[in-house]
């Protein structure tokens, strides 16, 4: 169905192909898992299947991609909407519309379809994928991850025989992705659609997986068994960690085959204690008192209270919409307050009373979208532009840069850098800045496993050094390996709130797949279990 033959994809001022000569047969009717580092080159794997790669890349591809017998270079996305629908990262650019119910209907009346079809595929839909409840919703109200869920289903609603998915889950709740999820094998089992999706977060997705293809430095691997995939990739989720760690071979994809391992582990685990939660200070350096936000005439935060401390690391967590976002932008002054108070840093200062240019030392965030933060054209100029703006010394936001990404190309142009490595470019501009106070708006997204593994590096040595760290994720693994504290939100409201272990072992939807293999014992990581067990992981 769909035909790479020594496919290679080079960019304008790259030294180095996205894609070095692919050939690869993807079969009808399965789940295709592409797996790879960030920058490795699988968006543009992805773009290429519909065209946008060579149409609208600005690169030059040889070789030839064969979608159902149609050649890429020969046709253009609109001549294969009928067949290939593109769901991209970022789902804010891709809309049309201003109202749910209304993008899900627009790409089927582009195609002509009659009205009564329109009519029941929105319905089947908007069920499929629990959307009926935000029907009339306007587009800019919702979530990200609300947003990613309403992107899915429009393209899905056209009915286009493949799907191509990039990072499908990663603005999800743990929750809301596996429904995702179930969706997608639903319509790969029941309907024979062909889906093929990149994703970070393996533990989500691996075993859904009919075949796996492995990406690293835009060459590939063949289509792959998952776990034999898993048996080699240097990507992989903590459940094979966790089986390399204990020689379970072939490494089991799930928890529940974890499981049914996993006794002669915890036997050995038994006799030993998780370690202890980082010492943080007693000073606050967030402080919400009775705040309330509103988002139109909508009230997402209501008479909230919450204390940090500084050094600290909070997670919050919670489902999509559950006020999240909101939260970090009344912290740092990008929404106002409706009432109560927020007071922020070692001097409790109101951010909303405080001119932009000073805020940015006491607070600063990283928002979902990073590009919001980035308007030059190249990685060099954003990097000495942030040197500038805070007064710090030249070299300052790229050695930063280099700390969280390793090394990225200065001549790149940031829009065509991958989706994580334009939010570890806006991470280093805010922490050039030195906030007292930093906020991260789903700081993984679009990050691999060692990336996040630096960013959590990078994190603990920030709270170590007296900055406090207020994340904003869905990303479980990502909080059981930095976070000191997690607030769980519903509904505006904190509904728990504790110490990392203590919340996260008590909660089936938010337990890392760590402490949901070794239950009932609460170990949070691999590196936990390896240091009692006195191995490397």
């Amino acid at each position: 169905m769909i035909s790479f033959e020594h496919v290679t994809v080079r960019y304008p001022e790259s030294s180095t192909p996205a894609l070095d000569d692919v050939t690869l047969q993807v079969p009808e009717g399965e789940l295709v898992l592409v797996v790879g580092p960030t920058g490795s080159g699988k968006s543009t794997l992805l773009r290429c299947v519909n065209g946008l790669v060579p149409h609208f890349s600005g690169g030059l591809l040889s070789g030839s991609v064969l979608v159902e017998g149609l050649d890429t270079r020969g046709h253009r996305p609109r001549d294969l909407a009928t067949v290939v629908g593109l769901v991209e990262q970022n789902p804010v650019s891709t809309f049309v519309t201003d109202v749910v119910e209304d993008e899900i209907a627009y790409g089927m009346e582009t195609l002509g379809l009659a009205p009564a079809t329109i009519r029941r595929r929105v319905e089947e839909t908007l069920d499929l994928f629990g959307l009926t409840p935000l029907r009339s919703r306007a587009l800019g109200s919702l979530s990200g991850g609300q947003q990613q869920r309403v992107a899915i289903a429009a393209v899905f609603a056209a009915g286009p025989r493949i799907l191509v998915l990039d990072e499908p889950t990663s603005a999800l709740d743990p929750v809301a992705a596996e429904e995702v999820l179930a969706s997608l094998d639903r319509i790969v089992h029941d309907l024979g659609t062909t889906v093929v999706l990149a994703e970070h977060r393996l533990e989500r997705v691996i075993h859904h997986a009919d075949r796996v293809v492995l990406l690293e430095a835009g060459r590939t691997s063949p289509l792959l068994d998952p776990a034999d995939a898993m048996r080699i990739s240097p990507i992989h989720p903590p459940v094979v960690a966790l089986a390399r760690l204990a020689a379970w071979d072939p490494p089991p994809l799930s928890i529940r085959d974890a499981r049914r391992r996993v006794g002669e582990l915890r036997r050995r685990l038994a006799g030993a204690e998780p370690p202890e939660p980082r010492p943080t200070r007693a000073d606050p350096a967030l402080t919400l008192s009775g705040t309330r936000v509103l988002r139109g005439r909508r009230v997402v935060l209501d008479r909230l209270d919450l204390t940090v401390e500084q050094g600290s690391v909070t997670a919050l967590m919670g489902r999509n919409g559950a006020g999240k976002s909101t939260l970090l932008g009344a912290v740092g002054a990008q929404l106002p307050v409706a009432g109560g108070r927020v007071r922020v840093g070692a001097g409790q200062l109101d951010p909303h009373a405080l001119p932009a240019r000073e805020r940015v030392h006491l607070v600063g965030m990283v928002p979902q979208q990073p590009d919001l933060l980035l308007y030059t054209e190249r990685v060099a100029d954003e990097c000495l532009s942030a040197d500038r703006d805070f007064d710090v010394a030249p070299g300052t936001t790229a050695d930063l840069l280099e700390t969280i990404a390793g090394p990225i190309d200065p001549t790149r142009h940031p829009r065509d850098l991958s989706e994580g490595q334009r939010l570890e470019l806006a991470l280093a501009v805010i922490l050039a800045g030195g906030p007292e106070v930093l906020l991260l708006d789903e700081p993984t997204r679009g990050l691999d496993y060692g990336a996040k593994h630096r960013l959590a590096t990078l994190l603990a040595r920030l709270a170590e050094a007296g900055t406090t760290i207020v994340l904003a994720t869905h990303d479980v693994e990502m909080v059981a390996e930095t976070a000191d504290r997690v607030v769980i939100l519903a509904d505006g409201e904190i509904v728990a709130d504790g110490p990392v272990r203590q919340v996260l072992a008590a909660s089936p939807a938010f337990a890392p797949q760590v402490t949901k293999v070794l239950h009932p014992q609460t170990w949070l990581t691999v590196d936990d279990v390896a240091a009692a067990l006195g191995r490397s992981a």
